[in-house]
């Protein structure tokens, strides 16, 4: 793989979470810009709520897979270069009898040390992971474990007030759903339970600008299931949004399917087939009792948040994190110059502000995107870089972009490169009737492109731009150059001929 590492301002953290269903590690490190690695990370099924919920504490053959999951999320952790190790436990070892007694003895024969938080610490370290790589600014977030449910009102980007409710997916599955699959009845009096509880602790509805941001893992597989339906251009969960209507059809699905059979359901993983309609149904009533219309999905929680912590890292305002998002990816990739990026950044730049001056503001964004991660693509080759490029910005973890911000710019690459480039994928997540934007964005971006590889390396390019019968541009540091391959285009998407000068 022709990549780089990028630079590092930290040496490797692990962050261990020991929840009320599963255990993960994840090992990171602090870059240039305040931006979050994630290096190395696995996943265990511990299911510590059923020992927890039955007898109120961890059996010994509980404890003994949680152990044997620990000694390799330490082996991954040390592996990888982690130089501090953190181990976190939630709502079921809160809940146990026996957490505190289980701890020292992890502690002492594996010599981690394990802190079981509060449910408002864990409501503030899921608040800081979720939000951060989001755009958002004003709303609520909420994290639904196996365990316990945690909601976080904020505004401009900082926690307001939050709480804490004893109940997630696994708990009000095996509370509630007897039947397989469950009665109309069971689940009536499961929706009825939870908006007791959203009442009783006061959950307020959103207000005008805010967002209902969730995390976790119920929630990302019922956006897989979403995803599965549709023909999605974006790779990642991450900023996924999942309207409350599509979530009911979700929600029907699964409820009316056996749970032997649920597995077949593309997007779900098979271990969550016993608890995933508990925690579907509360989050479906979670979105109806707040008034929203959209779940704006996060990949990130509890864990990140932790790491940001202990790295000593901000929030940050949208625009500093998609920043340090997008210089990680560059610095990558051996192919990448940035005076060769800046440089054609300020072309298309010129280019746009002259040829399309009313074009909405993400199609600006979008090319300017794409005009600074192009050269990624020669590391790869300089043949099929646009190819390369546009894939990468679909499938890589960019934090801060709304995702039809990156399909897009990975539109605009993929067209700019090949003219007849198939970009129906961009349907889902963004009006593509006007097609004609799009041809002129990619036209723009190869356009810049060209004549940012022609000038001589070193010095600003200045472009000028004369619309007439002719749109004529001036670009005094370029040789003579008769753009025969992009005229055709040009007169295609604008609708003029294209002359270019270097005198002026």
């Amino acid at each position: 793989m022709p990549e780089r590492r990028g630079i590092s301002h930290s040496h490797p953290i692990a962050v261990i979470d020991i929840g009320s269903n599963s255990g993960r590690v994840m090992v990171f490190e602090r870059e240039a810009l305040s931006h979050l690695r994630l290096l190395a990370g696995s996943r265990a099924s511990l299911r510590l709520v059923h020992d927890v919920d039955a007898r109120a504490q961890l059996s010994e053959a509980t404890m003994a897979r949680t152990m044997e999951a620990l000694r390799d999320f330490h082996a991954i952790a040390a592996n990888t270069g982690a130089k501090r190790i953190v181990a976190v436990a939630t709502a079921a070892m809160r809940d146990a009898k026996n957490g505190a007694l289980f701890t020292e003895r992890v502690q002492r024969e594996l010599g981690i040390r394990i802190k079981i938080i509060g449910g408002l610490a864990e409501a503030r370290y899921g608040f800081d992971g979720a939000v951060r790589g989001l755009w958002v600014s004003n709303g609520l977030l909420f994290d639904l474990g196996g365990g316990s449910l945690q909601i976080t009102r904020f505004a401009q980007r900082r926690p307001a007030e939050a709480v804490s409710l004893p109940f997630g997916a696994l708990r009000l599955s095996e509370k509630f759903l007897d039947s397989d699959p469950p009665t109309g009845k069971q689940l009536r009096r499961l929706r009825d339970h939870v908006r007791s509880r959203l009442a009783k602790a006061r959950v307020g509805r959103l207000r005008s600008g805010d967002r209902l941001v969730g995390t976790g893992g119920t929630l990302r597989n019922l956006a897989k299931i979403d995803r599965q339906t549709r023909r999605y251009p974006i790779g990642r969960l991450h900023g996924y949004e999942l309207s409350v209507d599509r979530l009911a059809d979700v929600v029907d699905r699964l409820a009316s399917t056996r749970e032997k059979r649920r597995d077949e359901i593309p997007g779900l993983s098979a271990e969550r087939a016993d608890s995933i309609v508990g925690g579907a149904v509360a989050i479906q009533t979670l979105a109806e009792f707040v008034g929203a219309r959209q779940i704006l999905v996060s990949g990130q929680g509890v864990r990140e948040g932790i790491a940001l912590g202990l790295l000593k890292m901000a929030i940050g305002s949208p625009q500093t994190v998609k920043e340090a998002s997008l210089s990680s990816l560059v610095s990558r990739f051996d192919g990448w110059r940035p005076e060769a990026a800046s440089r054609r950044r300020e072309v298309a730049a010129a280019l746009q502000r002259a040829l399309q001056p009313r074009a909405p503001e993400i199609v600006g964004l979008a090319v300017d995107h794409a005009a600074r991660v192009l050269d990624i693509g020669r590391s790869f080759d300089v043949v099929n870089r646009h190819e390369h490029v546009a894939n990468i910005l679909l499938t890589t973890e960019l934090n801060g972009f709304p995702h039809d911000e990156l399909a897009l710019a990975s539109a605009v690459v993929r067209r700019a490169g090949d003219r007849h480039a198939e970009v129906l994928s961009l349907a889902p997540v963004r009006d593509a009737s006007d097609r004609g934007l799009l041809d002129r964005a990619a036209v723009v971006l190869a356009l810049a492109d060209e004549i940012e590889t022609r000038c001589p390396p070193g010095r600003r390019i200045a472009v000028t731009c004369e619309i007439g019968r002719h749109v004529t541009l001036s670009v005094p540091l370029l040789p003579s150059w008769l753009a025969k391959d992009l005229d055709q285009r040009f007169a295609g998407a604008f609708g003029r001929s294209l002359i270019v000068t270097h005198e002026g």
